[in-house]
């Protein structure tokens, strides 16, 4: 960020002001202008990759699922902790994008620069007094020698007793404060890497629990393929959602609304989705289903890729009533501002933050809650791994679309002029992506298997403990 704010500040380290009306008659940057933009722009990236994933694990892992009342706080800590995100995110959209083109770049990169130092000392301070869990080692080098051991050992033939796989003793587990996990009779492949042999080489011989937790982040996959489509959705509400704003009246008033504050309405309704879903859709939900979060992850996550169908089903047939009055004023060829309030694309900006109230935090719970104990960050990491992915696949299908429209003399979908573009085709495109997705999502859902939870008692887990040993018996 510091790097950011200097691209902007210092006359150096950015091109000269140009006041040309054709933007190509500009001098352009230098190598030296771009190095630094792009170094601070995958500094930023890497940094991002190194604390989301990890500050929400450190947030979840500060209750504690033995204590009723804590267990019953943390189902509702990941609507808060993307409440106070997008409260961050709120601000950004609004009035950093106002300072950014009203009053500088300095200042508009300078605030969030400050803002993320007080960040950094609030976190130094509050470290002590953070529960702290032990580091486990790496989870891949973990997963890795059972995959590897699974596959040396695939012409081994598992026992009938599970007993006899390899696993230490249960006092090992509680001596070094993790968990143990029985066998489960799914990927029987992989559970050959616990087959006892001669060979007691960590990469020929795992544990049971070593095993099941391979399992567990595997079983994870297909979900996030599934999140894949609906991630794209975040790239078009920050690309071509705002560039449609900026072919319509802007004004309300003597003020101008900034293209890219359209966001902040994304924004805004997910607040107030968050806080509608935990105090209200929850409580109603837990007297008709008896489960404490009110719906499975997978239902609250199926009800968001709804809400994405019907985003860009309302986003196609919003941009084909732009392009009729566009086209009824001639507005096609020369581009021209669209007789049109900005506010017609409300509500496609609304329904997207309804979607996240629902999609995007049970993504980022569903991660966490499902992935093994000593595997939560990279579980979470997994929610954040589909944006990543999702933008990427956009590029991918906007150069691919664009490319393909504009084959054999046609004039394509995406044109630079918006007016003489087809957007509500590459929209309708998107709306029967989405559906596939969704029939794909069914389809993987149901054959998922949720991993047992940590009961929330020391009573409750004896319970069913004992009744596990007489089921056996």
């Amino acid at each position: 960020m510091i790097l950011l704010t200097l691209s902007v500040s210092l006359n150096s380290l950015k091109p000269p002001p140009c006041n040309e009306v054709i933007v190509g008659n500009c001098k352009k940057a230098s190598t030296l202008h771009l190095a630094v933009v792009y170094g601070a722009l995958y500094t930023l990236a890497v940094g991002t990759g190194g604390t989301k994933p990890n500050i929400s694990t450190i947030g979840a892992d500060q209750f504690d699922e033995f204590n009723p009342k804590e267990m019953g706080h943390k189902l509702s800590f990941c609507n808060w902790w993307m409440f106070s995100i997008f409260f961050g995110t709120l601000f950004a959209n609004t009035v950093l994008v106002y300072v950014q083109d009203n009053v500088g770049w300095t200042l508009g990169y300078g605030l969030p620069t400050l803002g993320l130092a007080i960040s950094i000392a609030i976190f130094v301070a509050g470290t002590p007094f953070y529960r702290h869990k032990l580091p486990t080692g790496s989870p891949f080098t973990r997963m890795s020698r059972v995959i590897v051991a699974a596959i040396r050992k695939w012409r081994v033939t598992i026992p009938n007793d599970i007993k006899e796989l390899y696993e230490l003793d249960l006092e090992e587990y509680e001596r070094k404060g993790k968990y143990r996990i029985d066998s489960t009779p799914t990927m029987s492949l992989l559970t050959k890497a616990s087959v006892k042999t001669r060979s007691t080489n960590p990469w020929m011989l795992c544990t049971v629990t070593q095993v099941e937790e391979t399992k567990q982040m595997l079983r994870m996959i297909p979900i996030l393929v599934a999140t894949f489509v609906p991630s794209t959705m975040v790239a078009q509400t920050n690309t071509l959602f705002v560039k449609q704003g900026t072919t319509l009246d802007r004004a309300m008033g003597s003020f101008k609304i900034p293209p890219a504050s359209l966001a902040g309405f994304v924004t805004i309704s997910m607040l107030i989705s968050v806080v509608l879903y935990d105090r209200f859709f929850v409580r109603i939900m837990q007297k008709w289903t008896k489960n404490p979060r009110g719906i499975t992850l997978l239902q609250r996550m199926g009800i968001g890729l709804v809400i994405h169908i019907l985003i860009m089903t309302v986003a196609s047939l919003t941009e084909r009533y732009r392009l009729s009055v566009a086209k009824e004023h001639g507005l096609v060829e020369n581009g021209g501002q669209v007789p049109l309030t900005i506010f017609i694309l409300l509500p496609q900006f609304v329904l997207k933050g309804t979607a996240d109230a629902f999609l995007e935090v049970a993504k980022i719970e569903f991660f966490y809650d499902q992935a093994p104990e000593s595997m939560k960050s990279l579980g979470t990491s997994y929610s954040l791994t589909t944006l990543g992915i999702g933008n990427f696949l956009s590029s991918f299908l906007l150069s691919t679309v664009s490319h393909i429209t504009k084959e054999h003399g046609h004039q394509g979908w995406i044109l630079n002029d918006l007016n003489a573009s087809h957007l509500d085709y590459y929209y309708a495109f998107f709306a029967v992506l989405n559906f596939l997705n969704f029939i794909f999502f069914l389809f993987v859902i149901k054959y998922y298997v949720y991993r047992a939870e940590v009961s929330d008692s020391i009573k409750v887990l004896t319970e069913e403990l004992k009744g596990m040993t007489e089921i056996r018996d």
